[in-house]
C-alpha cells in the first residue's frame, strides 16, 4: 500500500509537471542563460548546413573532418580501427528486430519491446525465484537472453552507429546500406517493427511487468539519431525512410511525455529523470520538435541541476549506490548531452548556475580529483577501473566548453589512457 501511494504521489507530480501546471517553480532565477554566439546546430535540422547534408545533432562536423583527415595520426588511428573492427563485424552480422524473442510481453503483442530490470535476482527461498530480489550493481545475466530485447536494441543501435561512421569515413556504399536495412527491420517494417514505447521495459518477474525505470532502455537510440545522419549523402535511405523514422522517434516522444511509466520517468529525482531529459531533447530534435526540445533544454537548469547538484558539485543521490562513481559519472553524461543538445536551440545550460555555485561546471571540479586517481574516491564503488573508462568524453566535451587549461589536463590524461576511445573522432579536442 505504501508503495503504491507513492506511485500514486510520483505519477500526479509528473502529470502536473507535464502539463505545464509545475512550469512556475522551475521557472525562478537563474535561468539557463542563451548562447554568446550561435553554434554550427540549427534546431531540428542540426549540423546539415555545415556539414554538406549531414544532420548530426552532437557529432561535431569539425571533429570529424579532421579525424578523416588523419586516419593515420597516433591519436586518431586506434580510435578508427576500432570503429571499423565493429563496423565489419556489423556488416556481416544479422539484422535485428523484436519480433523473435522467445517471450510473449503481456500484451500479447511481440512487437512490443521487453526487458528486465538489471539488479534484479531469483529469490533462493522461494520455489520459483520470485518475486526476485534487487542486488545494487550486480547485473543478472538473464536480462542478455534472447527472452528479451535490451540485447537486440544494444546491438542494432551500435551497429548503425559503427557503419554510419565507418561509411563516413571510407565512402563505401555496403556500411551506408547495412545500416539502412538494420534501421528498417527495427523502426520500419511491419513484420520486425518495434512498436514505439517502452511499457514492459526492466519489468521484474513477480513484481512489475514493466517499470517507469525502462525508460532509460532506449538511451541507446541516441547513437541511432546521430548515425541517421551521416548516412544522409548515400541515398541509402529514402525520403519515406527517412519520414518514417522521424515519425517513429515523434511517436516514441509522445508516448514518453503521455504514459504513466513515461511521466514517473520525468519526475524521477536521480540519473533517471536526467537521461529522460537527454532522450526527450534529442529524440524531439530528430524528430522536427524544436520547442519540445527547448522547453526541456530551458527546464533542465532548474528540475535537474538545482535539484541534484550539490554547492560542492556532487549529486548526492548518486553517492549513496555501491556504484558512486560510475553513477555519478552517468548523470554527468546526461547533464552533458542535454547541454549540447541545448546548444541546437540557442541555450547554454553549460554555463547555468546557482547563486551558491551549483553547476556543470562544479560536477565537473567535485570529479576531476578522482581522474587517474580512481580508488580514492571516498563513497563506495564496486568497479573503479570501469568507471574510469567513462570520463574521458565527458571532460573532453568540458574542456572544449569552458577553455579550462585543468579541464584540458584531465581530459589529455584520459585520451592517453584510452586511445581507442570513439571520443577521439566526434569530439574536438581542446588545445592547452
Amino acid at each position: 500500500m505504501i508503495r503504491q501511494l507513492r506511485n500514486a504521489s510520483v505519477r500526479a507530480l509528473a502529470a502536473v509537471i507535464s502539463m505545464g501546471l509545475g512550469v512556475q517553480a522551475f521557472a525562478a532565477e537563474p535561468v539557463v542563460p542563451s548562447l554568446a554566439q550561435p553554434g554550427l546546430c540549427k534546431g531540428s535540422d542540426g549540423t546539415a548546413a555545415a556539414f554538406d547534408g549531414r544532420r548530426t545533432f552532437r557529432w561535431s562536423p569539425e571533429a570529424l573532418r579532421y579525424a578523416k583527415g588523419h586516419l593515420s595520426d597516433p591519436t586518431i588511428a586506434p580510435a578508427y580501427k576500432g570503429v571499423m573492427t565493429r563496423a565489419e563485424a556489423a556488416l556481416t552480422g544479422p539484422t535485428y528486430t523484436v519480433a523473435d524473442k522467445s517471450r510473449v510481453p503481456p500484451s500479447g503483442d511481440k512487437h512490443d519491446y521487453i526487458s528486465m530490470g538489471p539488479y534484479w535476482w531469483p529469490d533462493a527461498s522461494t520455489p520459483n525465484g520470485e518475486p526476485y530480489v534487487r542486488r545494487d550493481g550486480e547485473v543478472n545475466p538473464e536480462r542478455a537472453t534472447n527472452a528479451f530485447d535490451v540485447s537486440d536494441l544494444e546491438a542494432m543501435s551500435g551497429g548503425v552507429e559503427a557503419l554510419s561512421l565507418a561509411y563516413y569515413f571510407t565512402d563505401d556504399p555496403r556500411y551506408a546500406t547495412k545500416a539502412a536495412q538494420l534501421l528498417r527491420v527495427w523502426f520500419l517494417d511491419p513484420a520486425t517493427r518495434m512498436n514505439p514505447n517502452a511499457k514492459y521495459a526492466q519489468g521484474v518477474p513477480g513484481r512489475a511487468t514493466g517499470r517507469a525505470e525502462g525508460v532509460l532502455d532506449t538511451f541507446r537510440l541516441l547513437r541511432v539519431i546521430e548515425g541517421v545522419g551521416l548516412l544522409a549523402p548515400s541515398r541509402a535511405l529514402s525520403d519515406a525512410d527517412q519520414k518514417g523514422l522521424e515519425r517513429w522517434f515523434a511517436d516514441y516522444a509522445a508516448w514518453m511525455r503521455t504514459d504513466p511509466n513515461g511521466r514517473e520517468e520525468q519526475a524521477a529525482g536521480n540519473n533517471h529523470g536526467i537521461w529522460f531529459d537527454y532522450q526527450l531533447a534529442g529524440f524531439s530534435l530528430f524528430a522536427r520538435q524544436d520547442a519540445v526540445a527547448r522547453q526541456v533544454v530551458s527546464e533542465a537548469g532548474a528540475r535537474r541541476i538545482k535539484a541534484q547538484v550539490a554547492p560542492n558539485g556532487s549529486l548526492p543521490l548518486e553517492l549513496g549506490r555501491t556504484r558512486a562513481l560510475h553513477y555519478s559519472y552517468f548523470a554527468l553524461e546526461a547533464l552533458v548531452g542535454t547541454a549540447e543538445f541545448g546548444r541546437c536551440v540557442d541555450l547554454d545550460l553549460w554555463r547555468y548556475q546557482t547563486a551558491d555555485g551549483r553547476g556543470l561546471r562544479a560536477a565537473f571540479g567535485f570529479l576531476a580529483p578522482y581522474v587517474g586517481r580512481e580508488a580514492s574516491f571516498p563513497y563506495p564503488e564496486l568497479k573503479p577501473r570501469e568507471a574510469a573508462g567513462e570520463a574521458l568524453p565527458l571532460f573532453a566535451s568540458a574542456a572544449a566548453a569552458y577553455g579550462d587549461p585543468a579541464l584540458t589536463d584531465k581530459a589529455a590524461a584520459l585520451a592517453a589512457r584510452y586511445p581507442a576511445s570513439q571520443t577521439h573522432l566526434l569530439v574536438v579536442p581542446a588545445r592547452p
